[in-house]
């Protein structure tokens, strides 16, 4: 099954234009959603996930159904975790499970208690399902967000900034989780954190200013600008020059050092060193534009 976008565009009564005549076509597995606060991916979700209404002309197919037409057939199809997931702080987590499972239709009480039972089991919960979910950490209710989400077998998960604010460990597990259920389901992991998307993802998408400024493979991408990133420490009052010299992709603090990485098709200069490529620099080289003229859109 495949979620097919075309021509995907959303303006708000504002006038603001929140996404652009979006064209995406993404199929089984974890497919990641890259672009900054504000590019459009929360509007993006939203309206994949029934939640609100797209612009006349824009079309959205899941397999034979309409998206923006058959909003209870999607659905019956759909598991979302939005990222502001709000729970019932005073109800226990297994008895909260219980009654969305409910919700869902799954009216059978043997099935229903086996479903929830193992989705607590899967999302390692299990010793804390008679627990009140306001005792939780956030990791732990990013858990339970993913446990709503799975249940009634969804063909769609969407996913939405679902580790800002997870220390490692638990970022850690949530990653591994959304991993296994992303083997036979369309998963769309819409993030900032570029690293979300290097450990998971097979497929993705940068969108910035409610445009897409490239689809493809990670891997494709990173070889794409292979021998084209450079480094180099610099003093924090040479920034501005270097910034206006070249196309400065990104600035950290190394012992309190700014590096910079530079896009450049030859070495800058014999201080320069070459780097290898991570999925930061072809991030920052896709919101700055500066790859317009080094990585072709797919």
């Amino acid at each position: 099954m495949e979620l097919v976008i075309e021509n995907l565009s959303k303006t708000y009564s504002n006038g603001v234009e929140a996404l652009k005549k979006i064209n995406l076509t993404i199929g089984q597995g974890m497919f990641g959603l890259l672009g900054p606060n504000g590019a459009g991916k929360s509007t993006l979700m939203r309206i994949i996930a029934t939640l609100q209404e797209a612009d006349d002309n824009s079309s959205i197919t899941l397999g034979d159904i309409d998206v923006l037409k058959q909003k209870e057939e999607v659905r019956k199809l759909l598991g979302y975790l939005p990222q502001e997931f709000g729970v019932y702080p005073k109800i226990e987590a297994g008895r909260l499970l219980t009654h969305l499972a409910v919700l869902k239709g799954i009216t059978n009480r043997d099935e229903r208690n086996d479903i929830v039972n193992a989705l607590l089991q899967k999302t390692n919960l299990w010793t804390s399902r008679n627990k009140a979910l306001g005792s939780f950490s956030g990791g732990m209710k990013q858990r339970f967000g993913i446990a709503q989400a799975l249940l009634a077998n969804p063909k769609l998960i969407i996913v939405d900034e679902p580790t800002a604010g997870l220390d490692p460990a638990e970022r850690s597990r949530f990653l591994n989780l959304l991993s296994e259920v992303g083997e036979n389901t369309v998963v769309i992991l819409s993030t900032h954190i570029v690293e979300d998307v290097k450990e998971l993802c097979t497929d993705m998408a940068i969108i910035n200013m409610g445009q897409v400024l490239y689809k493809g493979e990670p891997s494709h991408a990173l070889e794409e600008m292979e021998g084209r990133i450079w480094k180099k420490r610099v003093n924090k009052t040479e920034l501005d020059v270097y910034k206006k010299e070249y196309t400065v992709l990104s600035v950290r603090l190394i012992a309190g050092t700014p590096e910079i990485h530079v896009l450049s098709e030859k070495q800058p200069d014999s201080s320069f060193q070459k780097t290898p490529t991570g999925l930061e620099d072809v991030y920052f080289a896709q919101i700055s534009g500066g790859a317009k003229k080094t990585m072709a859109y797919k």
